[in-house]
């Protein structure tokens, strides 16, 4: 699922805020609509035996998920500190990724721990405009990464990209949902793309334009700031040489491809799993995520257990079967994250920013 682009940075959003909506109290609510629907799932469907499955499990793919999980999370350690250029060491590298997931658990799946990046970075005493500048760059790589695998898995998948047996107006629905957030995650990776790299001052003025029409002018000032965002972060980034551009987007491709695997893992332990049919959840996976785009709840809590079966639920055998799936994969994707995270976030808290920052420059970066 794409990264959306950052937020307002943290003068228009203070930082005292932002640390206020992470507090750890804030856990409870998505805890508890996500096991609410789990309880549902099973109150509805569990019939005595038909958990006996998990007696003959594949614990060897159990294992295989957990080294996914892993490798992901070093992948993410690894990409922030090259695109930091450094800034960080892997001890602040490990706290920062570790904020940032526990962010996308707490917020907004439509914001997503993006918003809370250049907070993140800032409080690592990286300067407010390397910190947007890092921010636009993990967005648009993790956007240009879903506007190359979408055609891959559509050719993987066909028709079977959406759920079966479901009424024919639902499917049409998902259906132009996807395209439509192709097209506009497609539209904006290309405007990234001209900012960073060409034009960002034309970019700034376009924005403002639009937000100038009468339906639009509320969002004036907004579309100004993230103008000017994409003006800061294309100076900072000028000098960055080809080796920065190849560790930045092959990390994303890691990443992001080993984040996507994790539920075929998960069903391989339970059921016979060909190369065809792990490679057809993965692409599967690509619509259950913009499902999750939609979802106006913490971290998509309920959003996500609801979904799950009609996504994946008939590779399972039984309704119960895929109930327990659906707990087990928000146990190792979602709740280990926001049981770490408030262990973590007093600690990283407490050293955060005891390095002093740097005054913010508009130079370029050394080369990499």
């Amino acid at each position: 699922m794409p990264r959306p682009a950052p937020p307002p940075p943290p003068a228009a959003r203070p930082e005292a805020d932002l640390l206020w909506q992470l507090r750890p109290s804030r856990i409870v609510l998505p805890a508890l609509i996500g096991l609410s629907v789990v309880a549902f799932l099973f109150w509805r469907s569990y019939k005595p035996g038909d958990l006996a499955p998990l007696a003959n499990a594949k614990w060897e793919w159990l294992v295989i998920t957990l080294l996914v999980l892993w490798a992901r999370d070093l992948g993410y350690i690894y990409r922030i500190r090259g695109i930091a250029e450094g800034a960080l060491n892997w001890r602040q590298s490990f706290g920062v990724i570790v904020v940032w997931e526990f962010a996308s658990c707490v917020l907004p799946s439509a914001a997503g721990g993006t918003a809370a990046a250049p907070v993140i970075l800032s409080r690592e005493g990286i300067p407010l405009g390397k910190a947007i500048a890092y921010t636009i760059v993990t967005a648009f790589l993790d956007n240009l990464y879903y506007v190359l695998m979408v055609p891959l898995v559509v050719w993987l998948a066909g028709d079977g990209l959406y759920p079966q047996g479901l009424q024919s107006a639902f499917v049409q629905t998902l259906r132009a949902i996807f395209i439509f957030s192709y097209v506009a995650v497609s539209a904006y990776s290309a405007l990234l793309m001209y900012a960073l790299f060409i034009n960002p001052r034309s970019v700034r003025r376009l924005l403002v334009r639009l937000a100038s029409l009468r339906v639009l002018r509320r969002f004036r000032r907004l579309a100004y700031r993230q103008g000017q965002e994409m003006v800061l972060a294309s100076k900072h980034l000028q000098g960055a040489g080809a080796a920065y551009w190849w560790r930045a987007s092959l990390s994303t491709v890691f990443v992001w491809t080993a984040r996507y695997a994790v539920i075929g893992c998960l069903i391989a332990a339970f059921t016979p799993m060909s190369t065809g049919t792990f490679l057809f959840i993965f692409a599967r996976n690509i619509t259950y995520k913009v499902v999750l785009l939609l979802a106006i709840t913490p971290g998509g809590a309920g959003i996500a257990e609801g979904a799950f079966p009609t996504f994946f639920g008939h590779f399972m055998g039984s309704a119960a079967m895929t109930s327990f799936l659906v707990l087990l994969y928000r146990i190792v994707t979602y709740y280990f994250y926001l049981a770490l995270g408030v262990a973590y976030l007093p600690r990283w808290l407490a050293g955060a920013g005891r390095r002093p920052a740097a005054p913010a420059t508009a130079g370029p970066p050394a080369a990499q």
